[in-house]
């Protein structure tokens, strides 16, 4: 009786370990990232229009899911994905790519699969306004990249158009979300549909600065060199242009900070399998420059490496990587939450004991970066 009493007991305390490590490892433990400026966060900002909750890298596997993906790590994403929005209730979601493990590979009846796991994944935010970027995993790469399927998963996903881009508006905010798949190819039609889209949104922004005459004036200019990235120039000033979201990385060949040499990916463990392009894969220098003369993005986020990453660009633009949002890819899947502030014109420096202006911008950032405590298999 005394042994089966202890067994009863054991059992007892392993359930609820068990049942207290399921709560601990689900909750996020969040750090706010330290800007350029160290005084930004510190200066008394304005009121809070928009919190925006960002996430990269689902790869979820829909009917193609095991037993270990299908009762543990998705259903941990999914418990992970609650707990975030209940602590931090964000205004919005907005997911930069992979949201398939294997979508490239996948026919449209394998992809509904997926995308009713990605609806029940998350949960309370089908209440939200959310935006979804395309991935390498995705749509696949340039050699089989097929603009009638690109179009198809497009039309499958809010607020995408035909080429797998979106702009939109909120709590006057504006966001361009790029289909950086395209950026990779050669001349095919995808990419010229993307390309127009950057076009659109140059031309929207020199309308928004210079007036809308001289920016109609101007439109018939770049038809002559509408091939030729390096020749595209605009005289708008650097982050003065929207939100940029895109699944890869910009081009950050003098980047020594996020190499990544302590990486708790899985990648090199098989998990996944590999992808049409590897985990270093950025958008090439020349689509680059052409997107930073083009856009003037206020900030960049970005996805597709599984890991965190924090940069300043050479013209001061920030970009920040998103960790991979599930434990198919790393041991600590995370994300990021980005909170907008209405801008106040003056700000304090105890340093200096001045008085000086902030960014003559309507609002700032201020990125948290978020992940799980814990592994769970």
């Amino acid at each position: 009786m005394e042994a089966i009493a202890w067994r009863s007991v054991l059992s007892l305390i392993v359930v609820s370990s068990l049942m207290v490590y399921e709560e601990w490892v689900s909750a996020p433990s969040c750090k706010i990232i330290p800007g350029p400026d160290p005084y930004e966060h510190e200066s008394g900002r304005g009121t809070e229009e928009l919190k925006v909750m960002l996430v990269g890298d689902l790869l979820l596997l829909g009917s193609e899911a095991g037993f270990v993906n299908r009762y543990f790590r998705d259903y941990y994403m999914a418990k992970f994905f609650r707990k975030s929005f209940d602590s931090l209730n964000p205004d919005m979601l907005l997911v930069l790519g992979d949201v398939s493990a294997r979508g490239s590979e996948s026919t449209r009846s394998n992809w509904l699969p997926v995308f009713n796991q990605f609806d029940r994944m998350l949960g309370p935010f089908l209440g939200l306004p959310f935006h979804v970027t395309l991935g390498d995993r995705d749509i696949g790469e340039c050699s089989g990249l097929n603009p009638q399927s690109v179009n198809w998963i497009a039309g499958n996903l809010p607020g995408l158009d035909s080429a797998g881009c979106g702009a939109f508006e909120i709590s006057n905010v504006s966001f361009v979300s790029v289909n950086a798949v395209a950026l990779l190819c050669g001349n095919n039609k995808l990419r010229f549909s993307v390309e127009k889209v950057i076009e659109r949104e140059r031309i929207d922004l020199r309308m928004g600065e210079e007036g809308t005459a001289e920016a109609i004036n101007y439109s018939g200019k770049f038809g002559k060199t509408y091939n030729d990235f390096a020749r595209r120039e605009n005289d708008t000033s650097s982050l003065s242009g929207p939100v940029l979201l895109l699944h890869f990385p910009l081009d950050r060949r003098d980047d020594g900070k996020c190499s990544h040499e302590n990486s708790n990916t899985r990648e090199s463990r098989g998990v996944l399998g590999p992808g049409p392009y590897d985990l270093l894969h950025t958008v090439p220098p020349n689509a680059t420059k052409y997107i930073f003369q083009s856009i003037k993005p206020r900030i960049i986020f970005s996805a597709h490496t599984h890991e965190f990453c924090d940069h300043t660009h050479q013209d001061g633009t920030r970009e920040v990587t998103v960790s991979a949002m599930t434990w198919k890819a790393r041991d600590d899947p995370g994300f990021v939450v980005a909170t907008f502030h209405g801008n106040r014109r003056e700000m304090i420096r105890p340093d200096k004991n001045i008085i000086c202006l902030l960014n003559d911008l309507p609002y700032s950032i201020l990125p948290i970066a978020c992940f799980s405590k814990g592994n769970i298999c």
